[in-house]
């Protein structure tokens, strides 16, 4: 990629490549986000061949098959490379023509491809049989010197994982179990969820420990004591008792006030009753 950058101007060159750096860094938690950065990219590059590829694979991330498609066709003939076959053979899965992938899944350029995209490729035939129902001829598809050894390679997770899952389809539970045992073991990175298969075949449920706590936070919630309107606990009687207490004493003196003659209340210093404009 960096030597197809060096053919654009300098300043195009690094606004080019930001962009692809930005598609390469959101296309797995921001798919629509890398998108968007991929078209910028084509809109300053679009005959850089790198370009068209990150473009194709930002569409494919987010389900545009066609325009997925599209992009990659471009980027083969710019380069004339075979890698991208088997992602455009899963393309045309996605737009519903899984007829179009069998036959790409034979044709000569699958036999220039390295052992990991072969492998892709067995996939995706694999995948576009189980689309037209053909679960046993799924299996037979997934069954391979690769699938068989005991060398653990990148690919190999996926590979018994696709097996284990179309053998499930099939209803052989006892033979899924087994190869997504195997699935998992070899999945040091979790790039598969098989571990959840298992368990889901085990009949073990999972608990949301944060429900848990959200529900045990409400129960506390709900035994503490309620507050009056002063925010005061009901467990302090004692207090409130005293208050009114007070409160009546009060009454009293104030009664006892307004049953004396006017001339025997005390006098109030017409001076107090002012505000401080009055005053002035």
């Amino acid at each position: 990629m960096r030597q197809e950058l060096l053919s654009l101007p300098k300043t195009l060159a690094e606004d080019v490549a930001q962009n692809l750096v930005m598609v390469a860094r959101l296309i797995d938690e921001d798919p629509e986000q890398a998108y968007a950065y991929s078209r910028i990219a084509l809109r300053l590059a679009s005959r850089v061949a790198a370009v068209r590829e990150a473009a194709g694979f930002a569409a494919y991330a987010t389900q545009k098959y066609s325009e997925a498609l599209a992009e990659f066709r471009a980027a083969k003939r710019m380069t004339g490379h075979v890698e991208l076959w088997p992602v455009m053979a899963d393309c045309e899965r996605g737009l519903g023509r899984p007829e179009r992938a069998l036959e790409m899944a034979g044709a000569p350029e699958v036999q220039k491809l390295d052992k990991a995209a072969q492998v892709e490729m067995r996939l995706v035939a694999a995948g576009a049989r189980r689309d037209m129902d053909q679960l046993d001829a799924a299996i037979v598809t997934l069954q391979s010197p690769e699938l068989a050894s005991n060398s653990v390679q990148p690919w190999t997770p996926r590979l018994r994982y696709a097996y284990a899952d179309a053998l499930l389809a099939a209803g052989r539970e006892d033979e899924a179990r087994e190869w997504f045992a195997k699935a998992l073991e070899s999945d040091k990175d979790g790039t598969t969820d098989a571990s959840d298969r298992l368990a889901e075949m085990d009949g073990v449920d999972f608990v949301d420990a944060m429900a848990d706590e959200d529900e045990l936070d409400a129960d506390v919630i709900a035994d503490e004591p309620e507050l009056d309107v002063a925010g005061e606990s009901d467990s302090a009687p004692d207090e409130d008792d005293e208050r009114a207490d007070v409160d009546a004493d009060d009454d009293l003196d104030i009664e006892a006030v307004a049953d004396q003659p006017v001339a025997d209340q005390p006098a109030v210093d017409a001076d107090e009753d002012k505000g401080p404009a009055d005053k002035a």
